[in-house]
Order: C-alpha cells, then sequence, then structure tokens
C-alpha cells in the first residue's frame, strides 16, 4: 500500500486581509478581503498600480505600518515557522523583530532613500548580521564582503567602504540586495526592486534574484506594476486592483489568456516594438468596455510605414531646428588625496546631430551615459566645455544669460519627477501663470489666468483645479501639470528628460498620448531622453543611442530596433522585459 503523500504547507499564508487608514475623520480601505499563499521556493509576483495595496500588503507582512494611521479590520499573516504556524499580526514589537530581516527579509523600492546617506554601505550590512547573529566586527566584515561578492558588485572592498552617493543606482540596489539576504531568510519580499534602473542593470537584478531563490530555496514575494518584468520572473502572479485581487494564477496563463479587463489593460497598454499605435490604447478603455481585446485593440489605429515615410520625408526637406556640433561637457572629479589631481570626467564627448521641425528625436542608453548631461548643456542649464549648440542657426553657446532668457521660452524641458519639480507651496495655477509673467506673455494678469485655466483643461485637469496645492494631486497629475507648465510659454522644442519613467504604465500611456496630441495640435519638437527603449521607440522618429558620453548610433527608430548596428544597442534590446 502507498504512503500517503505528504502535505507540504505554504510559507506564508494571506487570509481575508482587510486594512483600513484613518486620515483625520476620513477611513480609507486601503485592502479589501486578500486571500493568497506563497509556497516554498517560489516566485510570486503581485502586480498593481500606485494605490492597488501591493506595498501595504508586504508592509503588513512585517508590521511595518504606522499603528496610529492604520487598522486591521480582519484577517491573519500566518507564517510556517518549523511545524508551528505564526500570526505575525498577533506579534508584539518585540516578539516581531524574531522574524523582521531574520527569518523575512524585503528589498525597498527606492535605495537613494533606503540607505543611511551618512552611514558607509558595508557598515549597514554589518549591522543587520550583528544585530541577529552573534558574530564580530571583523567576522561581518569578511560576512559583508563575501555578500557583495555574491551579488557581483564591483571591487566589493572599495564599495564596502563607500557612502551611498559614491555609487551607482544599481550598486546602491545590491547594497540593499545583500542587506535583505545577509540571514539567509526564508521570505524575501522584494517591492518594485527594479522600477528606477536602466533595463540591462534591470535585467541583472531580476537574474541575480532567481540565482539566489536557487541557492537558499527562498520565497520571493516580486512587488511591481509592470507586468513585463513578472513575465521574466514570477513562477505565478497575483493583479491588485483598489486593494483586491482580481486576477491570479501560472504566469503563462495570466499572460496568454488574462480574464480580468484590468489585467487586459495592463498588457496592452505598454508600447508594443513590433509596430506602431497612433494612440496607445489605456487601461480605462478595458475597464469601461466589455468588449473583446481585439475590438479594442482595432480600434487604435495602426501607422503603416508608406504613411510615415511620407512624412518624415517632407519633414527632412527643411532646414534643421537645433544643430549640435562636437559639443562636450567636463567635469572634475577631485581626489580624496591632496597630493593627486583631479580626474577629467567628459560626460558628454565630441556628440553631434540635428533635429528637425516637428520631429521627435530619442535618446537613450543606461544611467551615465550623458543624456540628461546633454539635455541640460543644449538648454545651457550646464554650460558646455567645448562645441555648438545652433537654435535657428543662432549659437547658444556664445549668448549671455540675459539673451539667453529670451530664448528659453522657446526652449522648455519636462523634468523627470513630477513631485520635486513643482513647488509645494505654490498653487498649480501660479506656478503655470508664473513663467508667463516673467517672459511678459498675455497683456495682463486676467488673460494669463484664462490662458493657464485653457491649458489645464488642454492637458485633461479641470480649470476648477486652478487653486489648487501639488499634494493634493497624483504623480500622473503632477506630470501633466509639469507639462501644462511648459506649453504656457508657447515653446517650439521640449526637452523631455525621462518625463514618464517615475509613472506606472497606465499613467505613462496617457502622457504620451497627451504628448503626441499636443505635438500634432501644436507643432512641437521634441527631443525625448529615456532609458526605456519601447517608450522611445513608440515617441521617435529617429533615435539617438548614447554610451560613456558619446554616440553608438544614430538611426530611424524602426530601423535601429529591427536592425541595430552595434552590439550595445542590441543588448538594450535585449534586455527589455517580456512582452505579450
Amino acid at each position: 500500500m502507498d504512503k500517503p503523500t505528504e502535505i507540504i504547507k505554504p510559507i506564508l499564508e494571506i487570509e481575508n486581509l482587510t486594512i483600513d487608514f484613518q486620515n483625520k475623520d476620513r477611513v480609507t480601505r486601503a485592502i479589501e478581503g486578500i486571500t493568497f499563499s506563497l509556497k516554498r521556493n517560489q516566485i510570486l509576483g503581485i502586480v498593481g498600480e500606485s494605490g492597488s495595496g501591493k506595498s501595504v500588503t508586504s508592509m503588513a507582512i512585517l508590521k511595518l505600518l504606522s499603528v496610529a494611521q492604520s487598522k486591521v479590520v480582519s484577517g491573519s499573516i500566518r507564517f510556517q515557522d518549523g511545524d508551528e504556524s505564526v500570526d505575525l499580526l498577533k506579534l508584539n514589537s518585540r516578539e516581531i523583530r524574531k522574524y523582521r530581516g531574520n527569518r523575512i527579509s524585503m528589498i525597498f523600492q527606492e535605495p537613494m532613500t533606503s540607505l543611511n546617506p551618512s552611514m558607509r554601505c558595508g557598515k549597514q550590512v554589518a549591522e543587520v548580521l550583528r544585530t541577529h547573529q552573534n558574530i564580530t566586527a571583523k567576522e561581518a566584515r569578511k560576512a559583508v564582503i563575501s555578500l557583495f561578492e555574491e551579488v557581483m558588485l564591483p571591487r566589493p572592498e572599495n564599495i564596502y567602504s563607500s557612502y551611498p552617493h559614491e555609487i551607482s543606482g544599481g550598486q546602491k540596489q545590491r547594497v540593499m540586495i545583500a542587506m535583505a539576504i545577509a540571514c539567509k531568510p526564508d521570505i524575501l519580499i522584494a517591492d518594485e526592486p527594479t522600477t528606477a534602473l536602466d533595463v540591462t542593470v534591470q535585467h541583472g537584478v531580476l537574474l541575480l534574484l532567481k540565482s539566489l531563490r536557487d541557492k537558499y530555496g527562498m520565497s520571493i514575494l516580486f512587488i511591481t506594476h509592470d507586468l513585463g518584468v513578472v513575465a521574466e520572473i514570477a513562477d505565478e502572479v497575483l493583479v491588485m486592483y483598489k486593494g483586491k485581487v482580481v486576477e491570479k494564477g501560472e504566469t503563462d496563463q495570466i499572460f496568454h489568456n488574462p480574464q480580468h479587463p484590468y489585467t487586459k489593460g495592463l498588457l496592452f497598454c505598454r508600447p508594443p516594438l513590433d509596430f506602431r499605435y497612433q494612440k496607445l490604447p489605456t487601461v480605462a478603455e478595458f475597464l469601461e468596455n466589455k468588449t473583446a481585446v481585439s475590438e479594442i485593440m482595432d480600434a487604435h489605429k495602426l501607422i503603416s510605414p508608406e504613411e510615415r515615410k511620407l512624412r518624415l520625408d517632407k519633414l527632412y526637406q527643411s532646414e534643421p531646428l537645433l544643430r549640435i556640433v562636437d559639443l562636450e561637457k567636463q567635469f572634475e572629479i577631485k581626489s580624496d588625496s591632496f597630493f593627486k589631481k583631479p580626474t577629467i570626467l567628459k560626460a558628454v564627448n565630441r556628440v553631434s546631430f540635428e533635429v528637425f521641425k516637428g520631429e521627435t528625436v530619442g535618446l537613450v542608453g543606461e544611467s551615465g551615459c550623458g543624456k540628461t548631461t546633454l539635455g541640460r548643456t543644449l538648454l545651457q542649464l550646464v554650460r558646455p566645455t567645448q562645441g555648438s549648440v545652433f537654435y535657428k542657426g543662432m549659437d547658444l553657446t556664445t549668448l549671455s544669460k540675459s539673451e539667453m532668457k529670451h530664448i528659453r521660452k522657446e526652449i522648455q524641458i519636462i523634468f523627470q519627477d513630477p513631485y520635486s519639480s513643482l513647488n509645494p507651496r505654490i498653487a498649480i495655477g501660479e506656478a503655470i501663470v508664473e513663467p508667463m509673467r516673467v517672459h511678459n506673455i498675455e497683456k495682463n494678469e486676467k488673460a494669463r489666468e484664462e490662458k493657464a485655466k485653457y491649458i489645464l483643461e488642454r492637458v485633461g485637469l479641470p480649470a476648477s483645479h486652478f487653486q489648487r496645492y501639488p499634494h493634493e494631486f497624483s504623480g500622473g497629475q503632477r506630470q501633466r501639470i509639469c507639462i501644462a507648465r511648459a506649453l504656457a510659454l508657447n515653446p517650439e522644442l521640449i526637452i523631455c528628460d525621462e518625463s514618464v519613467s517615475a509613472l506606472d504604465v497606465s499613467v505613462q500611456a496617457q502622457v504620451l498620448n497627451l504628448l503626441n496630441e499636443l505635438k500634432q495640435e501644436f507643432g512641437f519638437t521634441y527631443v525625448f531622453i529615456s532609458h526605456d527603449l519601447s517608450v522611445v521607440h513608440f515617441m521617435s522618429d529617429r533615435i539617438v543611442v548614447m554610451k560613456d558620453g558619446e554616440i553608438q548610433e544614430i538611426d530611424d527608430a524602426d530601423e535601429l530596433y529591427n536592425h541595430p548596428k552595434t552590439d550595445y544597442t542590441q543588448n538594450l534590446i535585449d534586455a527589455i522585459p517580456g512582452r505579450v
């Protein structure tokens, strides 16, 4: 007679979890009745946009939510500790420390703010080890350097002694991963660990997490808003929307046969790489229309290669609006030693290209390649070391500050972070009116206010929001306000510096559609900077690929994607997270 099969219990079980947030007299339900389990040695992807409840769920597991502002209404979070099943929600602050960082560890979303800026990287990881293990400082240092080698950090000894600001974003994230796996936890919670990273660095982090799972047999809860990233790493997927689980299943099943309209929207609002839409579908369309995916996608007109070629042939018959000639920008990096000379870093090295009126030129490359420095040099926010920037035949590098002031109303920039781009003390209407006042646009204050309200409506925000402050808006709405502020000066050239990289995929689709609509309506010219090749491909007529301050190649966007000329460009394409 066969022996009964042993039932292996999940390492983590969440059942009927409901959490409320209290803000003065208002109660908001952040999580409502969610139930799921995490198996041993499994990678479970939790997908959803900002506000869906992903991070609240992960914080609840480790009891990191504010006791004063949050309340667990119902449910349990059971961790399988050997033969014992422990409800983590019932543990007090002293008892939870036994599990936090030791048995269950977490990689937080933003390594820039998660690491202590005044403490060396190695010491921060050593602190975790010495908190949970009875080892000496010397033993901790040796263990940390071994961990740094394991997460493939270059020069582990140097990074041990480095402060966070001295290493790159990808390296900071690897330090965070080393800290999270220091005690060989049973569960690793990765909360948006790749969102702010370049595609190649992101690909490396995903491979690293998979190898660590295989090596230590840990379970991973991988939280993200990007289904493409989940396709690369997860065994199963859980889709969250407005605090509820709307769909769950194996990754292949979710990708090839999604059932919920929200899941379909997340899948199909990403810019495709094999063809071009005039307008991207949005999540809202899938939620509002219960029709088949094919009907929604068919409603979005494709741009034919012939139609595109005719437009570009006409575009390139004119004189270029912007011409960059042998542009170079050097920075001096001071040495730690008094006797050593400063190191010269060429952030932009002899760059030359042209931008035609009505064109969108994409600027793509990894962090540190010189994209942002180049964009700011075009605006003369950073003065070049040598070379020229001709705008309408005028060399901007020769102009004084007062002369540049008159040009700046024609060349605007939309920055990456919509949160730090707006003054929190100024109402959004005033933020849009202020540049008009500086440049004497419109005849009086009433006319400026009317124009500001018109622009707000044009970017999809009600004119009644004129007196509201930035904190009253979401990230996507703030980015629309930043776009409205740029439009207020009637510019001809707009530099978009990673202006959609911090946004959820559905909000990103809305903003990209808006930028294209405004381009058609007002005849704008864009320099579109991003590390995301799929977004750059959708937006651009031509693409400039940069690496180490130099141009690797310039080509038509479709040609560059289909037939890259350099290994570097091919690597950027290969690293794009899996698509449907």
